[in-house]
């Protein structure tokens, strides 16, 4: 069963940074995308492979927009949905009084249910199409999660949360049962259709070491699944994590000496990070979860990329939904953006959109299976929508290059100009 779409398309070959900038993409102005059973089959001119069709195929044609893989979320809290954009405090006091309660109301699985069908929805539509989610400590928030996910036939990663310390009594688990209950999702749920788990330790501060170690015997007993958890996100709780760990040698030690860095390990924040923290990711394969939306509004600093970059440490774009005050990815490379100049660095255009496609594709280990319209990939992508708003419309007119295209994408792009989001081929 083939489907063809037809217009103006981008991908990523490579990461813009590490090679020459032409042979990091590849751009076509009239291109067409061939998919069969939900998989790339080819790309290529549409002048050159019209002719390879049957007639009796039909080709959506997308006119005046640009068709590019779904973005890769790779840090996201679907509990936090409707805490989104609460007042006035910093990570401590705000997990404190807003996200706590909040993620009380997931040991009901309808309620998990309908704000997982909500959330998805909010992500579909802001053209992401694939995301690393915290579910909370109840297994019932996983369940609920991954079955709306199955039934979207989406690629989804997601994990009940393990804290067995400084948070409330209604949200805490103990070692065994975090362990016993995980091992259960992860035997029923990963590698289910398209969906895959990830041990989720919220933080360090709320895991005692016992905890930890039983994180590090999951990932050790099942090495295909995800480690995704916190990191060094707000100078007070660093300070506070070394006090709790206090023969640890920093923050990413705690997390090393239960043996859980790894190539699926998935770190988010890293705002405060030393050049020999930022090495041992390097060298572990491991990855950090850029969050620049949240980083400002909880007010916790400016990511340093160009440290990740020159420690080789895996990157991916981050809403992290609802310390983050958008689904959109195109917001999130605005605030991105704006991060790197209030650190006088320079964020490229084609820098910012592939750390949002085949950059999340390889932080998460899907590269091949996502991020890109490699063959054989799955063929999950998004037409965004050059003339959405007056505003862009008017700014697109006195557009010269694809560079300048892209960032206004990234600057004045929202859930707006994405057109259309398509699930393995089919619109959704």
């Amino acid at each position: 069963m083939l489907k063809v779409y037809r217009g103006e398309l981008l991908h990523f070959l490579a990461d813009p940074g590490k090679v020459a900038l032409e042979d990091s993409y590849q751009y076509i102005a009239d291109g067409l995308l061939i998919i069969k059973n939900g998989l790339i089959e080819q790309v290529g001119e549409a002048a050159e492979l019209l002719a390879t069709l049957d007639e009796s195929i039909e080709v959506t044609h997308y006119e005046h927009g640009l068709m590019m893989p779904g973005f890769i979320d790779t840090h996201v809290h679907y509990p936090q949905t409707e805490m989104i954009a609460s007042y006035g405090e910093q990570l401590l006091e705000w997990l404190e009084n807003y996200t706590f309660p909040f993620e009380r109301k997931f040991a009901d699985l309808e309620h998990g249910k309908k704000v997982a069908e909500f959330f998805l929805t909010q992500l579909l539509e802001a053209g992401t199409t694939t995301a690393l989610v915290f579910g909370t400590v109840h297994k019932e928030s996983v369940e609920a999660f991954f079955t709306i996910a199955q039934q979207k036939k989406l690629r989804m990663i997601c994990g009940k949360v393990l804290m067995d310390q400084n948070c409330p009594d209604y949200l805490s688990d103990t070692a065994q049962t975090g362990y016993d209950d995980s091992k259960a999702l992860i035997k029923k749920w990963h590698k289910t259709d398209r969906l895959q788990y990830a041990i989720t330790p919220r933080f360090a501060p709320t895991c005692s070491s016992e905890q930890l170690n039983k994180a590090g015997q999951l990932l050790a007993e099942n090495p295909s699944v995800y480690l995704h958890t916190h990191l060094s996100e707000n100078k007070a709780e660093i300070a506070w994590v070394k006090d709790l760990f206090p023969e640890s040698k920093g923050y990413l030690d705690v997390y090393d000496q239960s043996q859980l860095l790894g190539r699926r390990s998935v770190f988010a924040h890293g705002v405060h990070l030393h050049d020999s923290e930022c090495q041992r990711l390097g060298e572990t394969d491991s990855a950090i979860a850029f969050c620049p939306s949240s980083n400002l509004f909880l007010g916790s600093g400016l990511f340093n990329l160009k440290q990740a970059q020159k420690f080789d440490i895996n990157v991916g774009y981050g809403t992290d939904i609802g310390a983050g005050t958008t689904f959109s990815m195109l917001s999130t490379l605005n605030e991105g953006y704006k991060t790197q100049q209030l650190r006088s660095d320079k964020l490229s255009p084609f820098q910012s959109f592939y750390l949002a496609t085949l950059g999340g594709a390889i932080a998460l280990d899907l590269e091949g299976t996502i991020g890109n319209f490699t063959k054989g990939a799955e063929a999950d992508f998004i037409v965004l929508d050059y003339h959405a708003t007056p505003l862009m419309d008017r700014r697109m007119q006195y557009c010269k290059s694809l560079s300048e295209k892209l960032f206004i994408l990234s600057m004045l792009g929202d859930e707006r100009h994405v057109k259309a989001t398509h699930i393995m081929g089919e619109r959704v």
